[in-house]
Parts: C-alpha cells; sequence; structure tokens
C-alpha cells in the first residue's frame, strides 16, 4: 500500500471516530510529533510515515502551524520486524491529540515490552497489521451492497457514505479507475442508502 504524509491515508478496516471530542493533554503539535518520534525509535520502528490532512514542510513532517482542517484523524504507518503497522487515531477534535494519542499508545507498548510482557506487545500489533492492509474491491454483481463498499450490512449511513467516498476518490474514472465497476460500486451505494 502506497501512503503518503498528505493527505490522510486512514487504514481501510479500521472505523472512522463518528463524534471526536476535546482531550486533556494540552501539547502542542511540535512537541507531541517529537515525542512520537522518539517513542517510535525507541520501539525500533523504521520507515515511519505519518498520514493526516495537515500541510507538511519541506522535510515531509507535520508543519508547526497549521490552517484549519475538518478531519484531524492521524494514521502513523512504520517498520516493525520487518512487518508494516499502523496505529490511527481520530478521536481528538485536535490534530497534536491525535498525535500525541498515538504516542502515548507507543510508549504503553514499549512498556508492556519492558515489563516482560512481549506476548502481549505482539498479540496487540497482529490487531495494527491486519489495519494496514489495503481494501482491494473487486466488487460481483451478485455481492451484496456491504461486501462491495466494504462496511458491516448494519454500519450507519455516515460509515456508509465515507466508505463510498474513499473508494471513489482511489478508482473514479476521472482518476484513472474502470467506469464499469464505478457504476457497480455507485448502484451498490444507492442501495446501501436505501436500506439504511
Amino acid at each position: 500500500m502506497a501512503v503518503d504524509s498528505y493527505p490522510l491515508s486512514w487504514p481501510a478496516q479500521w472505523p472512522r471516530e463518528e463524534n471526536p471530542t476535546y482531550s486533556n493533554f494540552k501539547t502542542g503539535l511540535v512537541q507531541a510529533r517529537t515525542r512520537l518520534m522518539r517513542e517510535l525509535e525507541l520501539l525500533g520502528a523504521t520507515d515511519v510515515i505519518i498520514s493526516s490532512n495537515a500541510q507538511v514542510n519541506r522535510y515531509g513532517e507535520i508543519a508547526a502551524r497549521q490552517r484549519r482542517i475538518d478531519d484531524t484523524g492521524v494514521a502513523v504507518y512504520f517498520t516493525l520486524d520487518g512487518e508494516q503497522r499502523c496505529i490511527p487515531c481520530d478521536k481528538w477534535i485536535l490534530l497534536e491529540d491525535n498525535v500525541h494519542a498515538i504516542e502515548l499508545t507507543v510508549a504503553a507498548l514499549r512498556g508492556l515490552e519492558r515489563w516482560g510482557t512481549h506476548q502481549v506487545v505482539t498479540a496487540a500489533f497482529q490487531g495494527f497489521s491486519t489495519a494496514v492492509e489495503p481494501k482491494e474491491v473487486v466488487p460481483s454483481i451478485t455481492d451484496p451492497w456491504w461486501i462491495i463498499l466494504g462496511v458491516s450490512q448494519s454500519a450507519p449511513k455516515s460509515e456508509i457514505s465515507r466508505a463510498y467516498r474513499e473508494w471513489a476518490r482511489l478508482h473514479h474514472p476521472d482518476v484513472g479507475g474502470d467506469s464499469d465497476l464505478f457504476r457497480e460500486v455507485t448502484s451498490a451505494y444507492q442501495d446501501a442508502l436505501r436500506g439504511v
């Protein structure tokens, strides 16, 4: 999966937060980014990409000053023990709080490792590794709409719309996608909206 720091490359199978809230972290963006990179370094992670809708500086890092962004989710991709991993977070309204939450997650995982429970860290990363797999949609006319869109049958309208928009962003005929496939996915989306 090709991942860039901008725009946000959210892991396909990872659900999005419906109602982000404010946190009590009170951490600046530069401090959160610096601490996250340090924790990942201590973990032994390589090939780190912090993916978000934030502006990046000339070094490809999240710029310290940001214009207002609507989607403040962050997904951190990295390689650990030869496998690609991803830790996403969009629970918080502020971008820096999502970066800080991921930093705290990595710090907690490092703590588990230091405290002699390496198996828990390995098990935790099993869940994170499934988040990295790209969503390849190869719909069949016989597949139900939820399979085609890659959501659960009971998904709320917002999740269905988000899945469709993400799919369209990547596979629309205007960006080189297949027009017949696009029509099938659009039909599945319309079926989903009628059923929700």
